[in-house]
């Protein structure tokens, strides 16, 4: 499920939701399970990140991960649980900037941020791992052909 909270960038958001199937299909670590997405202003995003993280800033992405209860089993590799993994919020805004600063397309660096939140919904954290997620997310950046 793919939805546009937001209204200062223009976007087709449900246009992403063929991505996110291949995405969800190309990382192993998702276990058959399905996200969701949704994008945000920077102001809800910012309201995000303070409520959730405490930072009072924007961010680009945030993940949920699905917290699930005893009625669900976990995933046969025991990292997520199995059916729906989460929720993955992107500031419409902030990537908008962001593809601007690196040289990308916006509907690039919304699929690049759509695949990190989903890693980061798989168990990946790039703060506390040594790298693993940053090299998870290059693999599959190269594998989705959104690697530039």
């Amino acid at each position: 499920m793919i939805v546009n909270l937001q209204r200062k960038v223009k976007l087709e958001a449900r246009g992403y939701a063929g991505f996110l199937a291949e995405a969800l299909a190309a990382a192993e670590e998702a276990g058959g399970g399905e996200a969701a997405v949704a994008f945000v202003s920077d102001r809800r995003m910012r309201e995000l990140n303070r409520f959730f993280r405490g930072k009072d800033a924007t961010t680009d992405v945030l993940s949920f991960p699905h917290e699930p209860d005893e009625f669900e089993p976990p995933a046969a590799d025991g990292r997520v649980p199995a059916g729906f993994l989460g929720d993955i919020v992107i500031s419409a805004e902030q990537a908008e900037r962001q593809a601007g600063e690196s040289g990308l397309s916006l509907e690039t660096e919304i699929k690049q941020l759509i695949l990190h939140g989903l890693l980061h919904l798989c168990g990946y954290d790039h703060e506390t791992d040594s790298g693993e997620m940053d090299r998870r997310e290059l693999e599959l950046r190269a594998a989705l052909g959104i690697d530039q």
